[in-house]
């Protein structure tokens, strides 16, 4: 029997990808919004559980999971029955999981140094290269296909999709058509579509929160 699933958890944020990976998982989960606006994510009795002070955080059970890489990695293996994640002898696994890392190692360093107009370093020591390689390279696995790992879905496309419609929506990313044909995709889901609705919700509330307590 699977242990309590609780995601900490804040609105608009990447914890909002996790809560989109639980719903396709059809998992029973408890959420614990947080309003980092608030500080409340630096409250003691959640340092407690992850000193980072960081969202998204998953406990199940005894374990603490955090980083969201690993969080998907792990709940996509809680729940194999429900097929998000090829299992340990599938060929698929090992491109499963380098996508996975590709987007906590080169993605998302190469989209942070372009947001904040810093040079590259050199490719022999950069740990992406260089931010059109890393691009391309996602382009290219997104050519000819629906999903990361070809026409089925996966939980490494809950992560690319949110990642990717993201950095489109602030300018960072691309708008190649293999994106927008896949964002697209990936967003008409119900799951995504009634988490992100929820999420605008938790927002306003959070935000009429913050009003009141400035006031």
């Amino acid at each position: 029997m699977t242990a309590q699933v609780e995601l900490f958890y804040a609105p608009q944020s990447r914890a909002s990808g996790v809560r989109v990976l639980l719903e396709e998982l059809d998992a029973p989960y408890k959420l614990n919004v947080l309003n980092v606006k608030l500080g409340e994510n630096r409250r003691p009795d959640f340092l407690r559980i992850n000193p980072a002070g960081k969202v998204p955080t998953l406990v199940c059970g005894e374990s603490v999971i955090t980083e969201q890489v690993a969080i998907y990695i792990y709940l996509a293996d809680l729940f194999p029955e429900k097929g998000l994640a090829p299992p340990l002898d599938d060929p698929l696994r090992g491109p499963y999981l380098r996508w996975f890392v590709h987007m906590a190692s080169c993605f998302e360093p190469a989209l942070v140094d372009r947001a904040m107009k810093r040079e590259e370093a050199p490719q022999s020591v950069s740990p992406y290269g260089s931010f059109d390689t890393v691009m391309e390279a996602m382009r290219n696995q997104l050519s000819g296909q629906d999903y990361v790992l070809g026409n089925t879905m996966t939980a490494v496309d809950v992560l690319w999709g949110m990642g990717l419609r993201w950095g489109m929506m602030f300018g960072l990313v691309p708008e190649f058509e293999e994106f927008k044909a896949y964002t697209d995709r990936f967003f008409a889901r119900p799951a995504v579509q009634n988490v992100l609705h929820d999420d605008q919700r938790l927002a306003s509330e959070q935000d009429d929160a913050v009003k009141r307590a400035v006031e």
